[in-house]
């Protein structure tokens, strides 16, 4: 063996063994409680694909739900963490991905803005957050992004932005187009990265990073995606949800991520504004 395999990687090979026929960490919980029904009395039926050879044996009585508040394991229910299901460690070396555009497209359908500042904070408090990484284009020609504000505002507090300018083109019927794709700069970090993680965390919702997944998981890191089905069409693509270890929807952290809903301004600073038309980009 080549150096010491960590306790977190341990951990979710373990993981990937007990959860490689199930779809959701929701499901696993709901096959582990069947016993419930029995009432301890050993009737239950554990279905035959968990491999249950770690556990205890006890005997003709109903293995117990487990626990989980286990001592390395954030547990605060005040901000949702169980129901979230998202499983975080204070030992497991973590990264996150932003992508920038789906990030914004899945919130603003969902009704709400992403407070990045406590993102961030969420994360650094329950793991070892090696890199938070927000990947973007940008319209190089144009005098003013609106992109631009929080762009500089990420790159000064804590994570690494990273950029490219879009490119612009006329379609086969003289219509000009922009294209402004980030994939393939998150693809070659992340695959750099993984062997130096515990834990990828992809908030992005685009079925072209099924084979990136499948990829990182194969070098041992374990997978989270964070995006939403609550939309319809829904926000991400089933490929990607199946391939993912753990899938998080976003809606239900709009309470932990979320920014409050801005006041209403003052009909006299409104009157002042430009009309939404007129902000649109030609």
């Amino acid at each position: 063996m080549h150096g010491c395999i960590s306790a977190a990687k341990i951990r979710h090979l373990k993981h990937r063994q007990m959860t490689k026929a199930l779809q959701t960490p929701f499901e696993l919980d709901v096959i582990l409680h069947l016993c419930q029904s029995c009432g301890g009395g050993g009737s239950c039926r554990i279905p035959a694909f968990l491999d249950l050879a770690e556990m205890p044996d006890y005997g003709s009585n109903c293995p117990p739900k487990p626990d989980i508040h286990d001592h390395d394991r954030t547990h605060d229910h005040s901000d949702n963490q169980d129901i979230l299901m998202m499983h975080l460690y204070k030992d497991e070396r973590t990264a996150l991905f932003l992508d920038g555009s789906n990030l914004y497209a899945t919130a603003r359908t969902l009704g709400f803005d992403i407070d990045y500042k406590k993102l961030l904070a969420y994360f650094r408090e329950r793991t070892r957050l090696i890199r938070a990484i927000y990947y973007t284009a940008l319209l190089d020609d144009a005098e003013y992004s609106p992109l631009r504000p929080l762009i500089d505002w990420l790159d000064y507090n804590g994570y690494m932005v990273v950029t490219k300018p879009v490119k612009e083109f006329t379609d086969s019927q003289g219509r000009r187009k922009i294209k402004g794709n980030m994939d393939i700069e998150l693809a070659v970090d992340m695959m750099q990265l993984a062997p130096k993680l515990d834990h990828v965390i992809l908030f992005s919702g685009d079925g072209d990073f099924r084979s990136l997944v499948e990829a990182v998981q194969g070098m041992g890191c374990r997978v989270t995606v964070i995006s939403s089905v609550a939309t319809k069409p829904s926000m991400i693509a089933d490929d990607l949800r199946r391939q993912a270890d753990d899938f998080v929807e976003i809606l239900d952290m709009k309470d932990i991520i979320g920014r409050p809903p801005r006041p209403p301004r003052p009909a006299e600073e409104e009157d002042y504004l430009p009309a939404d038309e007129d902000m649109d980009a030609e």
